[in-house]
């Protein structure tokens, strides 16, 4: 079976131009230039418009569209581009943990890959907004693991895995899971609540985030934020959509989607909650 997305114009979108070849090197270097390069991002869902994951329509959007997206097109579009390589991949699911206490129980709405390597089985996650890692994970409890950004580790939970990340000297949870493969139809019911639901995060406001060399950009309706390495946080307020419209397309890197909607939506972004 081919490859379900043109490969070649995935490794133009990403910046790559290694070999190719199914190898942990391989993976880590696919998983740091796609967080760099495809940005996060909810637009989609903000302006009514239907999230659709299906290849051809994930290339037309992350690939040859310069846009982003959120959990389900990211790690799609990137399993699709790992098993047209050669790579032995499989869907999970989680519950996100993120600003949430570590019992919490949330909703099965998140979706990453494992990917089986003869080194082991790595935990790859390209979609997990502005606080994606930024390295394939081994899926090894209770040993923390460097990447380019921030560490992270593994805990066991009862019969599932919980990933964490170190920020400013404390462990945060960002989801918790099981290694049971997840069947593509559960992303379609996924998608569908977390685009449509009226009280969905993604219908009610805008996240947008994206990996650069030694920082973190993230985007939260009209709060620009800037995570430096080792250096702490600078926030800026955006006052008007045109400060909205230049964040997009300047440090998120996003090609914005031509919809008459979009300036009001902008408009409204900009003058906060309320």
């Amino acid at each position: 079976m081919g490859a379900l997305i043109d490969i070649d114009a995935y490794f133009r979108r990403i910046g790559y131009q290694g070999d190719g070849e199914p190898t942990l090197d391989t993976l880590r270097e696919l998983v740091l230039r796609h967080t760099a390069a495809i940005p996060f991002e909810n637009l989609d869902p903000l302006l009514g418009r239907p999230v659709r994951l299906d290849p051809a329509s994930l290339e037309a959007k992350l690939v040859r569209g310069g846009r982003g997206g959120y959990c389900y097109e990211q790690n799609l579009l990137f399993r699709h581009a790992l098993e047209g390589l050669g790579f032995r991949v499989e869907g999970l699911a989680a519950r996100v943990l993120w600003n949430a206490p570590e019992d919490a129980v949330t909703p099965l709405t998140h979706m990453m890959l494992k990917v089986d390597l003869g080194e082991g089985s790595y935990l790859a996650d390209v979609g997990f907004g502005a606080q994606s890692p930024t390295a394939p994970l081994r899926l090894e409890p209770d040993v923390e693991q460097a990447t380019p950004h921030e560490p992270y580790r593994l805990l066991r939970r009862g019969g599932d895995l919980m990933l964490q990340c170190l920020i400013r000297d404390a462990w945060k949870p960002l989801y918790r899971f099981d290694l049971r493969a997840c069947p593509d139809i559960d992303y379609e019911v996924g998608n569908w609540y977390v685009s449509t639901h009226p009280g969905s995060h993604f219908v009610t406001g805008l996240m947008a985030g994206r990996a650069a060399p030694g920082l973190r950009y993230a985007m939260l309706n009209n709060e620009l934020a800037v995570h430096r390495l080792g250096e702490g946080t600078e926030r800026r307020v955006l006052a008007d959509a045109a400060a909205v419209r230049e964040a997009l397309e300047g440090p998120l890197g996003l090609t914005l989607p031509d919809d008459a909607r979009l300036a009001e939506c902008l408009a409204r972004l900009a003058a906060g909650p309320g």
